[in-house]
């Protein structure tokens, strides 16, 4: 009885062993319970987002230059062709012309000479190239004078037409609203019995203007002078 009563006690202590051994696993549960809390802390790929959305900005932008400079070039590669068409059939196309809604009203000679110089003094400021002033009285039912006159680039066109109206505006003319046509080759300005043509190289060559109208056009021999 006593060797079984010796022998029952270590079970009884390994038996103590183990409940107090088996406590000291559970922190690491707790750990790994706390790492796997701890893991939501790991979502940045919001920022991700945030960061897209001016490179997106940044994206369309540079599309839409793109897309201008496109439209440009194509612009211009549409007005040399049709140069080179021209040229090759021996006919210009027709050339822009003032819209008006009603009939223009005839200036008397002193006033057209006065707008008329004020108009060429302006676009020799403006450094333009080829200026010509050409008498049409009497062949042209839109005006007794036309300037055609180049610019090189878009802008300076723009900047032409601006410094014409405040040409204008000084002698006493103030331009309508709708005085002023515009494309990205040529500015026409309605000034009554003056009309201006503001072209690009490409552009001039193209409509020819002192073909139509100049001194060795067809009728300018029997035109009623200005």
């Amino acid at each position: 009885m006593k060797a079984k009563a010796k022998a029952e006690a270590p079970s009884k202590k390994a038996a103590k062993t183990e409940v107090k051994t088996t406590p000291k696993a559970e922190p690491k549960a707790k750990a790994a319970t706390t790492k796997a809390k701890a893991e939501p802390k790991a979502k940045a790929p919001p920022k991700a987002k945030a960061d897209a959305k001016p490179k997106a900005k940044a994206t369309t932008s540079k599309a839409k230059t793109e897309a201008e400079s496109k439209t440009r070039a194509a612009s211009k590669t549409t007005a040399k062709t049709k140069a080179s068409k021209a040229a090759d059939d021996g006919a210009a196309p027709a050339a822009p012309r003032p819209k008006r809604s009603g009939k223009r009203e005839k200036l008397s000679p002193d006033r057209l000479t006065l707008i008329v110089e004020a108009a060429m003094k302006s676009l020799e400021d403006d450094k333009a190239e080829n200026i010509v002033l050409l008498d049409v009285t009497g062949r042209a039912d839109y005006a007794d004078r036309l300037i055609v006159a180049t610019g090189q680039v878009e802008r300076q066109l723009q900047a032409m037409a601006q410094h014409l109206d405040e040409a204008f505006a000084k002698v006493g003319l103030h331009l309508r609203r709708d005085s002023v046509q515009a494309s990205p080759d040529w500015v026409l300005i309605d000034a009554g019995d003056l009309v201006i043509h503001l072209f690009r190289p490409d552009a001039r060559e193209l409509y020819r203007i002192e073909r139509m109208w100049g001194p060795e056009s067809p009728g300018a021999s029997n035109a009623t002078p200005g």
